[in-house]
């Protein structure tokens, strides 16, 4: 009977987070098919790939559920000054912005000022970026950001010609 007991409480587990799993990648789908414009625009603008933008804001934004985005408007997890204390009286260290728009920017404009952006601009290849990315600490825990990054990267669909080439 315990046996019985026990096998039943771990097919529940598994079911249980398969269930999450499906959410969350439900989730990540939605936030990256309401971003997608915003990425393609910056990310012609910038010489960023649009799916490295897409990917890293919806890691670092929890699909766009986490807290920084959802109060502070920071979809890329970058640190900064903002206004917002909680009800315990601590403030977050993460940047403010006025809305999505202007994080999606900041973060295009953070790259642009790193020294592997000059050699990466135009390269189409989100995989190096991702790489270049890790390998400047641009998460507190490179190795396991990267593998989470790389593992959303294979699920975003962009078309391949650019944005502005299909509008002309």
């Amino acid at each position: 009977m315990l046996v019985l007991k026990r096998i039943l409480i771990r097919k529940l587990l598994v079911a249980v987070l398969l269930g999450m799993m499906f959410s969350a990648n439900a989730q990540n789908k939605t936030y990256i098919a309401n971003h997608k414009l915003i990425a393609a625009l910056l990310g012609e603008s910038y010489g960023i790939p649009a799916p490295l933008i897409l990917a890293v804001a919806t890691i670092e934004s929890s699909g766009g559920k986490g807290p920084a985005a959802k109060v502070l408007n920071n979809h890329f997890g970058i640190e900064g000054e903002n206004e917002y204390v909680n009800k315990k009286g601590h403030s977050s260290r993460y940047k403010q912005y006025a809305n999505e728009w202007a994080s999606y920017l900041d973060f295009c404009q953070l790259l642009t000022r790193k020294r592997f952006y000059n050699k990466l601009k135009g390269n189409p290849n989100p995989k190096a970026w991702v790489h270049a990315m890790s390998l400047a600490h641009y998460s507190e825990i490179p190795e396991e950001w990267e593998n989470k990054v790389l593992s959303v990267l294979a699920t975003i669909k962009m078309p391949k010609s650019s944005f502005f080439a299909s509008v002309k």
